[in-house]
């Protein structure tokens, strides 16, 4: 046998050798969130738990996600969406309808919140994880107390350093809720008049964000922003320059749900990541990591004792009244993304 050969059979047998003893590959459960949405040990937790890997991919808005879904992008086994969302991707069969069986820890899953906010109230394709609400955080060092109204995008003198959220529905709706108009309405007279006044704020934008506003609002570059509940107070857990306000007029509430694709690969670990997060005890460490509420009353017994008045985690009573949930409006969504891209047009 030449030399070469017998280096190439050796070299086979060493490669044969470490994959034997490397075992197995560990399966991979593919996530696709929002980002900062999950306690990381938490994770590892499941990793250790299922002897499996979790790869996090990110998106910065459902309509993103959406597209890329619809665009054929795969390989995903669990996704979170809004709850608008999630009932999109239910009546076109983008995602599966849920086996209870495999999912225990739905017993934990507060009827209030099913009954009288939920969509699916039933929980036949998704499953709620946390709740929100948007606000508006500020510098109050160098702006003092500001008008409680979302008004405030309107100030001139605050032009370039505030930001509304790249997300049409909130925006849009924020413009909706100023005109005293409900944030899902379909009527055309009102969608006009809230495209209007998102183009006139937006005159005074430093941009449309949904994640450097973060960092912007905690550097100082930016002095207003609006933002989703549990980041902002993630910040203004850190910063005491900062505060908040929830707008008189109106706020939105929403809810992302846990869903598992059609196209999953890895559903059984699915499933168990799912009844995993809504176990009380994590389903508590992830509100304290992300400042949301979560749907699970028992989790909150966990909850450290600092935090058992977090106007996030815990969600003002008030704020549920003056609170709207966003909904899916069937064909009428169309509307939205047309005034949407107007907006996004104009000069």
């Amino acid at each position: 046998m030449k030399i070469h050969q017998i280096i190439s059979a050796a070299a086979v047998a060493f490669s044969a050798l470490m994959l034997w003893s490397c075992g197995p590959s560990k399966p991979i459960l593919n996530v696709y969130m929002w980002s900062d949405y999950i306690d990381p040990e938490l994770v590892q937790d499941f990793e250790k738990a299922n002897n499996c890997k979790v790869v996090i991919d990110i998106f910065d808005s459902n309509e993103s996600m959406y597209a890329k879904l619809k665009a054929g992008g795969s390989g995903y086994d669990v996704i979170l969406p809004t709850t608008y969302m999630a009932k999109i991707m239910a009546d076109q069969k983008m995602i599966e309808n849920l086996d209870h069986s495999k999912l225990p820890n739905l017993k934990y899953i507060s009827k209030n919140y099913l009954n009288d906010l939920a969509l699916d109230k039933e929980m036949k394709y998704s499953v709620p994880y946390m709740i929100g609400y948007t606000c508006v955080a500020y510098n109050k060092e160098k702006l003092g107390e500001i008008e409680n109204s979302w008004n405030i995008f309107g100030n001139e003198a605050l032009k370039g350093r505030m930001t509304l959220l790249n997300d049409l529905r909130e925006t849009i709706g924020a413009a909706l809720f100023f005109q005293g108009k409900s944030m899902n309405t379909t009527d055309d007279a009102s969608l006009e008049a809230a495209k209007q006044q998102v183009i006139k704020w937006k005159k005074n934008l430093a941009k449309f964000d949904n994640e450097v506003y973060k960092v912007g609002i905690q550097s100082g570059e930016f002095l207003v922003v609006q933002g989703y509940s549990g980041d902002l107070f993630q910040v203004l857990d850190e910063t005491p320059a900062l505060s908040y306000m929830c707008p008189k007029e109106g706020i939105s509430m929403s809810c992302d749900d846990w869903v598992i694709p059609s196209t999953a690969k890895n559903k059984d670990l699915a499933y168990a990541f799912i009844n995993f997060v809504c176990d009380p005890k994590n389903a508590a460490k992830n509100m304290e990591f992300t400042c949301y509420s979560s749907p699970i009353p028992e989790a909150r017994q966990y909850v450290s004792a600092e935090n058992k008045d977090h106007p996030g985690m815990f969600i003002p009573e008030d704020l549920y009244k003056r609170g709207e949930l966003i909904r899916d409006l069937g064909e009428d969504n169309a509307k939205y993304i047309k005034i949407w891209d107007e907006i996004k047009l104009s000069q």
